[in-house]
């Protein structure tokens, strides 16, 4: 199995949940970095993984989806200056860790994971994705992982259709239909979770859907005498949100299998880099235990 982790969940998590009071030697916080790394060594710890790969966004806005659909994510603010040098901080933790990690300035950590999901799974490797973004469900293939790790349990491929309404398969199109508010994705005005789910339960895909709009009345849900007149109107809008809420699955990474195995961390350059972010002992005991794992 590889590991798959979805690193933005987990430093954004740190940056908000621990106080900025840990500052490198030029007076810059490194909280976010400090709590990631502190979760990066609880789960190598724990699990002990022979394959492992950390994958970084970098919003930018000529990205793959802001060109299909400028108004991506633009209700977001900005990342602070601080969480951005931290997020640069992450990622040379990763090398000096021995974790294979990347960042694709077109494309977003989704799209890193489901490339690398996708390849390995050619090769007979099953996936943890290490996230708590639910769009990753729709990567889930029998045998997966979906973990929050530290924070909730596991998920396997039964589990995501039990706990969020909809197969792995059909999660695109249901997101599509539904909308998504946190990545400013227009859905069909009424079509909220229960009905999208409802929707891909009955149909299966959007085009089933589309090429069967008169069953749509047919269905025991509230508003279905109309709902196909609302679908038909949007249904443009519908097949966009598609585009963007599809995880891409075919980057080139220019890795291979032997390219993500987990190595043993440089100790001195760990060592350095703690010094440099005002870091106490208890990584750097954590990162000698890490070294004994490799061996």
């Amino acid at each position: 199995m590889i590991y798959l982790v979805d690193a933005s969940v987990y430093v954004f998590r740190a940056y908000r949940s621990m106080l900025p009071d840990m500052r490198d030697r030029d007076g810059n916080p490194m909280h976010a970095v400090f709590g990631f790394a502190r979760f990066l060594g609880d789960l190598i710890e724990r699990l002990r993984p022979v394959h492992m790969a950390v994958a970084f966004d970098q919003r930018r806005a000529d990205s793959w989806r802001s060109g299909i659909y400028p108004a991506y994510k633009a209700n977001r603010e900005r990342a602070p200056a601080d969480l951005v040098l931290q997020f640069e901080r992450c990622r040379e933790l990763c090398r000096h860790l021995g974790l294979a990690s990347f960042v694709q300035p077109q494309f977003e950590a989704d799209d890193i994971i489901g490339t690398l999901a996708q390849q390995m799974r050619a090769q007979g490797m099953r996936s943890a994705f290490i996230t708590r973004d639910k769009d990753l469900a729709q990567l889930m293939h029998d045998g997966d992982l979906f973990w929050d790790f530290g924070a909730r349990g596991q998920f396997g491929y039964h589990d995501i259709e039990r706990h969020y309404g909809v197969r792995p398969e059909r999660f695109a199109d249901y997101l599509a239909l539904t909308g998504d508010d946190s990545d400013n994705i227009p859905g069909v005005p009424g079509v909220g979770h229960r009905t999208g789910a409802a929707l891909m339960k009955a149909f299966g895909s959007l085009e089933d859907l589309y090429g069967d709009l008169p069953g749509v009345a047919q269905l025991k849900l509230r508003g279905a005498g109309t709902l196909a007149a609302r679908l038909t109107e949007h249904r443009e809008t519908v097949f966009l949100a598609r585009r963007l809420t599809r995880i891409r699955c075919d980057l080139s990474l220019g890795v291979d299998r032997d390219g993500l195995k987990r190595r043993a961390p440089d100790l001195p350059a760990l060592s350095g880099l703690y010094d440099q972010l005002g870091f106490g002992p208890f990584l750097r005991r954590q990162g000698e235990r890490l070294a004994q794992l490799a061996c």
